[in-house]
């Protein structure tokens, strides 16, 4: 009687949800729906990505929530630390923008897209219809052997198939980033002599320009070097704080403080001048 009053017990937990589940779960699957639809919705990539790994975030409280500790640290670390990572590493590098979403590239893609969103919706339905109508196993079922052992044994005997569609999909990804990233040289790379001699037929800028601070008395990259006779070089700052207007002009200052070196030099040599004088 023991035995199966325990029993009782176990299965009516594995049914029964308590309100800090309930809390945890009505909260965070808000969040991750809001992320889901900003993932489609954003204008920009990088947003859009942004937005997706937030929601694969949740999905691992809830993997953790739920027991699966193996889930849980493997969505962080290998989908939203390493997966994502690189899908915003992608973006940033090919710089794609909001006008180039709204090319077709391929003829007829938008509605391919549909179809796809279409079939998608139906699998996910019948997915929630099936686990709604089929018998709960519990975690302490499907955990017997160890969180580890049971998803090993589910990825290589009833879902091989699927894992290894994935990891077919992911190499694809992989490939089709390098393809993107990869540029072809159209001409011949100019080799060091070739760019000093250019240079030296161009006339501009033969020797090196002044760094940032030069001769202004400052070290700081927001200053403009002076040249020689006290005016500031543009060139030596970057071309972003000058579009900004950031750049900080200590010329004045340069050119006071040499007066004033100048004029104390002056007079030291007249002092010494005079001392000469004054000994012979």
């Amino acid at each position: 009687m023991s035995a199966l009053a325990s029993h009782a017990v176990t299965d009516l937990a594995a049914y029964t949800t308590s309100t800090g589940e309930a809390f945890q779960f009505w909260v965070l699957g808000t969040v991750a729906v809001i992320g889901a639809l900003c993932t489609i919705l954003m204008k920009k990539a990088v947003h859009s990505a942004l937005c997706l790994a937030g929601t694969m975030i949740i999905l691992a409280v809830f993997y953790l929530a739920n027991g699966a500790y193996f889930l849980g640290i493997v969505q962080v670390v290998v989908y939203t630390g390493a997966i994502m990572m690189l899908f915003l590493f992608v973006v940033m590098l090919v710089g794609v923008t909001a006008a180039d979403s709204l090319k077709e590239t391929i003829k007829g893609q938008r509605w391919l897209a549909a179809l796809c969103g279409l079939g998608f919706a139906v699998l996910l339905t019948a997915g929630i219809g099936n686990a709604a109508i089929t018998e709960f196993n519990g975690l302490g079922a499907a955990n017997a052997g160890g969180n580890v052992e049971g998803l090993a044994a589910l990825i290589f005997t009833k879902y091989v198939f699927a894992f290894e569609i994935t990891g077919a999909l992911l190499i694809t990804a992989a490939v089709g980033a390098m393809v993107l990233t990869h540029r072809e040289r159209t001409e011949r790379a100019l080799t060091q002599r070739e760019m000093a001699e250019r240079r030296v037929r161009e006339g501009k800028h033969l020797p090196p320009l002044p760094a940032p601070g030069v001769y202004a008395r400052h070290n700081a990259v927001d200053i403009a070097g002076l040249l020689p006779d006290g005016t500031p070089s543009e060139l030596t700052v970057m071309r972003t704080l000058r579009d900004r207007g950031q750049i900080r002009d200590v010329s004045s200052e340069a050119l006071k403080d040499l007066a004033a070196l100048e004029q104390r030099s002056a007079e030291r040599l007249g002092r010494d001048d005079r001392e000469e004088e004054a000994a012979k």
